[in-house]
Parts: C-alpha cells; sequence; structure tokens
C-alpha cells in the first residue's frame, strides 16, 4: 500500500499538469526556479497555518527564482469539496495567494497525478510513499530534482532555511 511506485520520469519539468480552469501547463515553464508543491485543502485543521506561511514564503521569495505549486485535494476526509475554482478563490481571497492552484488532484492510489507518483517515488516518506495528510510538501530543486519532502506538521516557514539553500545552488 505505501510501496515506492518507480516512475520513469526524472524531472518534474517532464509533466503536464492542469491549471483551476483545466488548461494544460508545461511544469517545464519552472525550469531554473525552486519549487514547493503542495497539496491542499480548504478545511483542515492545517488550513490556516500552512495558507498563511505559504503566502509568506511567497512574498518573501517569488522575485528569487521561487515558486509554489498548489495542488488541491479532497482524499483526505473530504477536506476540498469544491471545485478547482472554488479552492483557488479561497486561498486568493482569504490567504492572498498568488501562487499557481491547479486542477484538484488525487495524491494517493491507481488514480494518483502522474506528477504525484513522481514526486513520492523521488522521496518515500517514513512509512513508504503514501502521503498521510492534506499539506505535504515537496521542495524541488532548478533542475526539478526532489530535494525534500515534508509533513503535513511541519510548518512552511520552518523549512525557509532550506529554501534559501536551495535558491544559492
Amino acid at each position: 500500500m505505501g510501496a515506492v511506485e518507480s516512475v520513469p520520469e526524472t524531472s518534474i519539468h517532464e509533466f503536464t499538469v492542469k491549471d483551476c480552469n483545466g488548461k494544460e501547463v508545461s511544469l517545464e515553464t519552472y525550469k531554473g526556479k525552486v519549487l514547493l508543491v503542495v497539496n491542499v485543502a480548504s478545511k483542515c485543521g492545517f488550513t490556516e497555518t500552512n495558507y498563511t506561511q505559504l503566502t509568506e514564503l511567497y512574498q518573501k521569495y517569488r522575485d528569487k527564482d521561487f515558486e509554489i505549486l498548489a495542488f488541491p485535494c479532497n482524499q483526505f476526509l473530504r477536506q476540498e469539496p469544491g471545485t478547482a475554482e472554488q479552492a483557488k478563490d479561497f486561498a486568493c481571497t482569504r490567504f492572498k495567494a498568488q501562487y499557481p492552484v491547479f486542477q484538484k488532484v488525487r495524491v494517493n492510489g491507481p488514480d494518483a497525478a502522474p506528477v504525484y507518483k513522481f514526486l513520492k517515488a523521488s522521496k518515500p516518506g517514513l512509512f513508504g510513499s503514501r502521503i498521510k495528510w492534506n499539506f505535504t510538501k515537496f521542495l524541488v530543486d532548478k533542475n526539478g530534482k526532489v530535494i525534500e519532502r515534508y509533513s503535513t506538521s511541519t510548518a512552511p516557514m520552518s523549512i525557509e532555511k532550506d529554501i534559501q539553500k536551495a535558491l544559492e545552488e
């Protein structure tokens, strides 16, 4: 169940995802940027802290080749019940998010989004690759390689030093 799935891709830049309106976006667009990829939810106990701190990080580093990629996910107690557009509106209105919010995805199971299969294969968690909850974060370097995986309970601001280090490389 938590086994690491092998994937042929070697970089996040090899993937195409859909934005909240269903338009395809090549992640190659983000080549040369440090990325923080997060599965988000609007009705989770971790929502307030994560969205507030994600916005803070983004404001601080967006002009330094840093990008946050938010993927709404409804797999954990249905805590992202609306549409992708509603998830984006929630993030942008309530937390002033200016980073991209993509189409809702599944992060676990056979229907998991290919980009999430890649992220999990690159950095399995403590108990296998399965994502345990909302707001699991993956830090990705400028070449599209996963540097680190952070659990739900890891506050975004607590990984600021890792982001700074990645930006310097």
